[in-house]
């Protein structure tokens, strides 16, 4: 049965035992010759259609890829259940059978290849067996329901360093990791004690913006997120292939990735500390490369925490790796601070002598590229150095919410301009949570589509929510300027699904992305892509042409969104030209 909370039911049927042999018969054609995706082509129509009374016929539960990717007039396909963690963009199948050259010793296959737009399926990813609505934060940085996610791996695997454990109808998380399973508080505490010589903690030493490389579950961010320090996390969907759901299921900033070929998605000078708990990247190898970039992501004073066993162990091959990194951390001009028991802190230094001998090495990358746009560009075997006679110290928060960096002037803007932009978007989200008259622990996770300064995000700074802010690549590179108000992003281009699981956002903010000009795909491809990301129950504020509004009023509807058309006042006026579409995503199930 095809049911859910809005205005629509679906009825199936079970398929007939003729038709099983069909699919089966289909796929295994699909298996030899050569495609594995065939089953995205696949024709899945088990049943009738039992209409509810004055409301709308809808489209029978069925997956196909039409030839033009539209939406059809009766309705949206829904995808079979077997879609219910589609990640378009992060199948390994995918990347091993299509692309011929990758570098799998540099992990390449773990890296994000889309497939063309379409052998995408077009079609609504249906939540699992058994999903229920979100436990809110906080209680949810402790415990999720099993059912959302509904892997039991890494509870065998890891449940010894207590990263997570059954209990009853919910999943718990201790708050450890494979480096800290006593606990992320107390190996926050023992880190801000190393880099502070005893005298403080992380907090104290200017820690703000962090990158923890290889998060797992992401217990570390959560407790960090307790200090007010922010944290971006990311992991590879591997063999542990469902630890960022676990992260993003309980409320936790986190985004499929990897270090492998290509440049991390964020911009040179973003973080003021790169963490590593056993992350399982190869630092000593490939003439330190990795650690270049980690160089480019790391500010001038930033620190480099590496919690592995070749920091403390003797045995096996871990002396010769611990050589190999020393040897590229000191030609890099990173300074060993500390190292106790099972971690090594290193700071990135910034003087004059260090200028000079990296010169001597030469080992620095052109000046003229820029290392601030890193969509979709090959790591760089170079650092990216900055002078010290260059180099600005930003504020401390939270007047670095609200001060423009020398990032923002280098991009032709001023300050009145920054200020009139922070201003703007104060007012606009006080009207938006008028729209949507929820409590404050109704929205968690949150993403705003085109971010430009970071305004949207920084008006929400007060609320117990984090923003993904999202800057599309082409046209004004204004993510360094989200980072330098110690807020947290990304580099995506909604041509493209995003690197997430589905039902990962409690509310998404889209201004103009809907108008922007964009080659290869249409509204409807961004419209499916919010919905895939999109919780039950969740909302989306679409602020665009009302041209625009018109037509994703139009198209909302077949994606089961309740929406609704607002004016738009600036300074208490009507916009002429923009309206804003507030929608929410009805809870529909499979069964």
């Amino acid at each position: 049965m095809y049911s859910y909370q809005g205005p629509c039911a679906y009825l199936v049927t079970p398929p007939s035992w003729k038709l099983l042999i069909a699919v089966c018969a289909l796929i295994m054609f699909s298996f030899y010759s050569g495609t594995l995706f065939g089953e995205r082509r696949l024709v899945y129509t088990p049943g009738s259609v039992v209409n509810v009374p004055n409301e709308p016929t809808w489209l029978p539960n069925k997956i196909a890829v039409p030839k033009v990717r539209q939406v059809p007039g009766d309705g949206m396909y829904v995808c079979p259940r077997e879609y219910t963690e589609l990640i378009p963009c992060h199948n390994r199948t995918y990347s091993r059978i299509s692309l011929k050259t990758l570098d799998y010793d540099r992990k390449e296959d773990l890296e994000k290849h889309c497939p063309p737009l379409m052998d995408q399926p077009f079609c609504l990813v249906p939540p699992p067996v058994g999903y229920q609505i979100p436990i809110r934060w906080p209680k949810s940085r402790d415990f999720v329901w099993r059912t959302n996610v509904n892997h039991s791996k890494l509870a065998e695997v890891k449940g010894g360093q207590n990263w997570v454990h059954e209990n009853g109808s919910m999943w718990w998380f201790p708050g450890g990791g494979t480096h800290f399973k006593h606990g992320a508080e107390q190996y926050i505490e023992r880190l801000g004690g190393m880099i502070t010589q005893g005298k403080g903690n992380l907090s104290t030493a200017g820690i703000i913006q962090v990158l923890d490389v290889g998060c797992g579950v992401g217990s570390f961010s959560a407790y960090l997120s307790l200090h007010g320090i922010s944290t971006m996390s990311f992991a590879p969907k591997d063999e542990h292939e469902n630890q960022l759901q676990f992260a993003l299921e309980r409320g936790i900033l986190a985004m499929l990735s990897v270090l492998a070929i290509k440049q991390l998605p964020y911009p040179s000078k973003s973080f003021d500390m790169v963490h590593c708990s056993r992350c399982r990247v190869d630092w000593h190898k490939f003439d330190g490369i990795l650690l270049k970039e980690v160089d480019r992501v790391l500010r001038p004073e930033g620190y480099f925490i590496y919690s592995a066993p070749p920091a403390y162990r003797s045995d096996k091959d871990f002396p010769e790796e611990w050589e190999a990194i020393m040897n590229y951390t000191t030609s890099m001009c990173w300074e060993l601070i500390d190292r106790e028991v099972q971690t090594a802190i290193w700071q990135k230094k910034l003087y004059e002598a260090c200028e000079e001998k990296l010169a001597q090495q030469d080992i620095l990358c052109d000046e003229q590229e820029n290392p601030d746009k890193s969509w979709n560009k090959p790591i760089r075997n170079c650092l990216y150095r900055v002078h010290d006679a260059e180099y600005k110290r930003l504020p401390p928060l939270p007047y670095r919410l609200w001060s423009p960096s020398e990032r923002l002037y280098g991009l032709g803007a001023t300050k009145e301009q920054f200020d009139a932009d922070t201003a703007f978007w104060k007012e606009q989200v006080g009207y938006y949570w008028s729209i949507l008259n929820v409590p404050d622990n109704r929205i968690r996770n949150v993403m705003d589509m085109n971010a430009y300064y970071g305004g949207f995000a920084a008006a929400l700074v007060d609320k117990p929510l984090w923003v993904m802010n999202v800057v599309p690549p082409t046209g004004k590179n204004t993510l360094p300027v989200v980072y330098d108000r110690g807020l947290l992003g990304t580099f995506h281009d909604w041509c493209e699904p995003f690197s997430t699981y589905p039902r990962t956002y409690d509310l998404l903010h889209a201004f103009r992305v809907l108008s922007a000009k964009r080659k290869g795909c249409q509204m409807a491809d961004i419209m499916l892509e919010m919905d895939r990301i999109l919780r039950p129950l969740g909302f989306v504020i679409i602020r665009d042409s009302s041209a625009s509004i018109r037509k994703a009023a139009a198209l909302a509807s077949m994606f089961l969104w309740n929406t609704t058309i607002h004016d738009i006042y600036v300074n208490g006026d009507v916009h002429p030209k923009e309206q804003l579409l507030v929608g929410k995503k009805n809870f529909w199930i499979l069964s």
